[in-house]
C-alpha cells in the first residue's frame, strides 16, 4: 500500500484550551501539525466561523469554562469530507483575531483565536497619576509585571510549581504594601492567569505613566543546583555575563509559547534606540535595581551581588526605569519549596518594596506627594554598601554640616542600614 503524501495526512485538534483576559478571550487549539484556515466573523445572530483545512477535532470542548467570556457555545462540524468547521455562538459582539503559531521546543503548532471585547472592560489600565486635590500632589505609580501566565506557565519546578502562579502571588503582595504606603499606587500589568505579549507589558506601563517598571520571575536552570535571586537592567551592548544572555534569550521567547502573532513589529526601538532618555532610563534603572537587590539578600543568596544587564524585550522602554527581579530558581528544589510558601512570597514582596520605597526616598519624582513631604521634614535615607557622608552631602545638595547636625553625628563615620534625615534646602 502506498502511504499517502505528507502534505495529504489529516492534523488532528488534541486540546482547546481557553483563558479570559481584562480587554478579551483567548482561545488555542493545539495542533498535531501546520493547517490552513480561514476566519469568518457573522451578525444576526453574533458568531465566529473557523474552517480549517484537513482537520479533525479531537478535543471535548463541552467542559470550557465560557461563564465569563462572550462564547455562549461552540459547535463543529465536517465540510467536503475532511475539512473542519468550529463555530463560535457569541452572547456579544467582538473584534477576532487569529495566527498560527509554529512548533517549539516547548510547544506543538496552534492555532490562536484573540476575541476582543467590543466594549472595553472596565478593568482596563488607567491613568494613574492622580492627585492631591488640595495641592495637586500626585502619586508615584509602579507597574508589577508578574511574568508568563496563561498557556505559558514559565518554569517549572519541582512539586508541580509553576512560575506564573509564584511570581503573580509575590506581585499581588508587592501591590498590597505599596497600596498601603502614603505617596504611592500600584498597578499589575497582568492581573490573572492570562499572558500579556512583552511589547504589550511595555506599552501598558507608559499607558498607566509609571515611575518605575518591575518585571517579577522566578529562573531555571539545567542543573537543579543554581541557587540564588538576583536583578537585571537593558543592556545595548551584550550581556554582562554567559547566564545573563541565556537568561535573556529564554524569557524572550516567552511570545513563542504564550502566543503572539508573529505579524507583530516591534518599532518601539528603533524609534528611540538613539533617544538620550534610554540613557538616562537606564542610569535610573541600576539605582533602582540596586536598591532592590540590597533588599533582596537579606532574605535570600544572591545569584549575583552585581545589578546585571542583557537585551530583555521587556524593558526596553525608553522613559520608564525598568527592572527584571529573578526572585530565585524554581528549579533548585529548596527554592522551589520556598517560593510556593505564602510566608517566603511575603517576604520576598517586602524585600521588593523595601528597595523600591528606599530607592524613590533618594530620587523622587517632582510634583509627587513625596516630594512635598520631604519639603518640610527632610528625606529620610537608608545608607548603602560604599555610601560616604561626602557623597551623600554632594548628591543631595547640602554641606556636610548640615548633615551632622540634622543627625547628631560627631564625625564621618556610617555603615550600611543607618538612616540619616536629609535636611531641606
Amino acid at each position: 500500500m502506498l502511504a499517502l503524501p505528507l502534505h495529504a495526512a489529516a492534523v488532528n485538534i488534541e486540546e482547546v484550551r481557553l483563558w479570559r483576559a481584562p480587554d478579551h478571550t483567548r482561545v488555542v487549539l493545539d495542533l498535531t501539525g501546520p493547517v490552513e484556515h480561514r476566519l469568518i466573523s457573522l451578525a444576526n445572530p453574533d458568531r465566529i466561523v473557523v474552517d480549517i483545512e484537513k482537520t479533525k477535532l479531537e478535543a471535548d470542548t463541552s467542559m470550557l469554562a465560557l461563564a465569563d467570556t462572550p462564547i455562549s457555545q461552540i459547535r463543529s462540524g465536517v465540510r467536503d469530507g475532511d475539512n473542519l468547521r468550529l463555530v463560535l455562538d457569541l452572547k456579544s459582539s467582538v473584534k477576532p483575531r487569529s495566527f498560527l503559531l509554529k512548533a517549539n521546543e516547548s510547544k506543538g503548532d496552534r492555532l490562536v483565536l484573540d476575541l476582543y471585547d467590543a466594549v472595553v472592560d472596565s478593568n482596563k489600565p488607567r491613568v494613574s497619576k492622580s492627585v492631591d486635590d488640595a495641592g495637586k500632589k500626585r502619586d508615584i505609580v509602579v507597574a508589577i509585571d508578574a511574568g508568563h501566565g496563561g498557556e505559558d506557565p514559565g518554569a517549572l519546578g519541582p512539586g508541580k510549581a509553576q512560575e506564573k502562579k509564584v511570581v503573580l502571588a509575590i506581585a499581588k503582595a508587592l501591590e498590597k504594601r505599596l497600596d498601603a504606603a502614603r505617596g504611592y499606587r500600584a498597578e499589575l500589568i497582568r492581573k490573572g492567569d492570562y499572558y500579556v505579549g512583552l511589547k504589550k507589558r511595555r506599552s501598558l506601563a507608559r499607558e498607566l505613566q509609571a515611575d518605575l517598571f518591575v518585571s517579577i520571575h522566578a529562573d531555571a536552570f539545567k542543573s537543579p543546583k543554581a541557587r540564588g535571586s538576583s536583578v537585571y537592567i537593558l543592556s545595548q551592548r551584550g550581556a554582562s555575563s554567559t547566564f545573563a544572555s541565556f537568561l535573556a534569550q529564554r524569557e524572550n521567547a516567552a511570545d513563542l509559547v504564550g502566543g503572539t502573532s508573529l505579524t507583530d513589529k516591534d518599532d518601539l526601538l528603533a524609534e528611540v534606540l538613539y533617544d538620550m532618555s534610554l540613557d538616562s532610563s537606564r542610569v535610573m534603572s541600576r539605582e533602582a535595581g540596586a536598591r532592590v537587590l540590597e533588599r533582596m539578600g537579606g532574605i535570600s543568596k544572591l545569584h549575583s551581588k552585581n545589578v546585571e544587564q542583557a537585551a530583555f524585550a521587556v524593558l526596553k522602554s525608553p522613559d520608564i526605569p525598568s527592572i527584571l527581579v529573578e526572585t530565585g530558581f524554581i528549579s533548585n528544589p529548596e527554592e522551589a519549596r520556598l517560593l510556593r510558601s505564602s510566608a517566603y512570597q511575603q517576604k520576598m514582596a517586602k524585600a521588593l518594596f523595601e528597595g523600591i520605597t528606599n530607592y524613590f526616598s533618594a530620587t523622587t519624582p517632582p510634583g509627587t506627594l513625596l516630594a512635598w513631604d520631604k519639603r518640610g521634614t527632610g528625606t529620610e535615607y537608608v545608607i548603602s554598601r560604599g555610601d560616604t557622608l561626602s557623597h551623600i552631602s554632594r548628591r543631595f545638595n547640602v554641606t556636610i554640616a548640615a548633615l551632622r547636625e540634622r543627625n547628631d553625628l560627631s564625625g564621618n563615620t556610617i555603615r550600611v542600614g543607618q538612616k540619616l534625615i536629609i535636611p531641606a534646602t
